[in-house]
């Protein structure tokens, strides 16, 4: 850990090398939500610590396919793709039995939320929304729809790069982890100050998937590889920062 001091005194936030600060001009939201004041830290209930439990058992393997998963019986439009890696600790081990969550705008760039509102379509047979749990290699796998870029209200004509949101748990509710996996050679890399908001570009590429061949499969989908550090120097940037970090395995 590295004390950063930012406009609005010393905050606390991880390897200052690889983690975005609470506070980053070019990324409007940043100013209101960044701490004013130095940070408390809460104990945490018996609840927070032992969550979430049974959740964990009710995982299915279509919670992993995203372009079926509405219950509508139809399926999402658009560029069908798998993206699939691995969750590793800072040694390279795998991480098995963490908790993905996804979420991403569909193919048009619109998310089901009541203030996305802007004219791109909406897809009947698209949440947006997927889960699934890593195999004892650490391995994960979705099945989804490659997302639209969209516009934000951040700066003038101002668009976000294609991306997915990615939450990882670990053994307790508190134990969690938020970033964003990004595609190559987006054309508003230079231009999205969330992705900037990274302080350095070895650390934005690992944000950066790779197309993968060998993962796509014939007349059906395209394949991206991107494998999650939890740890370390070649630890992948995360949103945010929760009380306590994924666990290592013992």
């Amino acid at each position: 850990m590295t004390t950063l001091t930012t406009t609005i005194g010393q905050i606390v936030r991880g390897d200052r090398e690889v983690f975005p600060p609470y506070l980053y001009a070019a990324y409007q939201s940043t100013r209101l939500r960044a701490p004013t004041l130095p940070l408390v830290e809460v104990p945490l209930t018996l609840s927070e610590l032992t969550g979430p439990g049974p959740v964990m058992s009710r995982v299915t393997p279509e919670d992993a396919d995203m372009t079926t998963n509405s219950g509508t019986g139809g399926e999402a439009i658009g560029q069908r793709i798998i993206v699939t890696g691995r969750v590793l600790d800072a040694r390279g081990r795998p991480i098995p039995n963490t908790l993905l969550e996804i979420w991403q705008a569909n193919a048009s760039g619109r998310y089901i939320h009541k203030n996305d509102q802007w004219p791109g379509r909406l897809d009947p047979n698209f949440l947006g929304i997927g889960r699934t749990l890593t195999d004892a290699n650490g391995v994960y796998r979705f099945l989804t729809v490659r997302p639209g870029l969209y516009p934000w209200k951040n700066h003038p004509n101002a668009w976000r790069p294609a991306h997915i949101h990615f939450s990882l748990f670990g053994r307790s509710l508190v134990s969690r982890l938020v970033t964003q996996m990004y595609f190559p050679d987006d054309p508003m890399f230079s231009l999205d100050p969330i992705f900037h908001g990274v302080p350095n570009d070895a650390a934005r590429q690992r944000m950066v998937a790779a197309y993968d061949h060998n993962v796509t499969e014939e007349e059906w989908a395209l394949g991206y590889r991107w494998d999650i550090v939890l740890h370390g120097p070649e630890a992948t940037p995360f949103d945010e920062k929760w009380p306590a970090p994924l666990e290592d395995p013992a």
